[in-house]
């Protein structure tokens, strides 16, 4: 079986099970989300739950494979962030989330999630959502050819 069919079939898998988790905590319906973001009204903590059950979950194994596999399966390397800065374009990028979160309860998993059910709104919004990261990326890319004239 080659590398690429295996890597292929390693995201099938984690992207089923990441649905099924999606729809079995509710957390793909907008109502329970934004029961969790209305802090001064009806807080309703049940997204803390199920992050904080993923985190449980999720670190023990991160950490089990990042210290005893020398390589991923299907790459030669872990490719790991190097970038610990906070600098304004984290910053806009978190404010711009969660603004696009806190007005609709929507996060972009589940959103993707939702598509199954044949939901129009979740059609509008992930197609909104790929149009923000087009033009964001072409912004970017713009500004990175300014940033090297600007140097030269």
């Amino acid at each position: 079986m080659s590398a690429r069919l295996v890597s292929s079939l390693i995201a099938l898998f984690s992207g089923v099970l990441f649905g099924m988790g999606m729809m079995v905590s509710g957390m793909v319906d907008p109502v329970n989300v934004l029961g969790f973001l209305d802090l001064a009204g009806e807080w309703d903590p049940s997204l803390a739950f199920v992050m904080g059950g993923a985190l449980l979950v999720f670190a023990p194994a991160y950490l089990l494979i990042i210290r005893k596999r020398p390589k991923p399966v299907c790459e030669q390397t872990f490719h790991l962030s190097k970038k610990k800065d906070i600098d304004s374009r984290l910053i806009a990028g978190s404010v711009l989330f969660g603004l696009g979160w806190g007005i609709a309860g929507i996060c972009p998993g589940p959103a993707l999630t939702s598509l199954s059910g044949g939901s129009f709104e979740m059609l509008v919004f992930v197609v909104s959502m790929i149009l923000g990261i087009v033009l964001s990326t072409i912004w970017a890319s713009k500004r990175e050819k300014v940033v090297e004239i600007t140097a030269q």
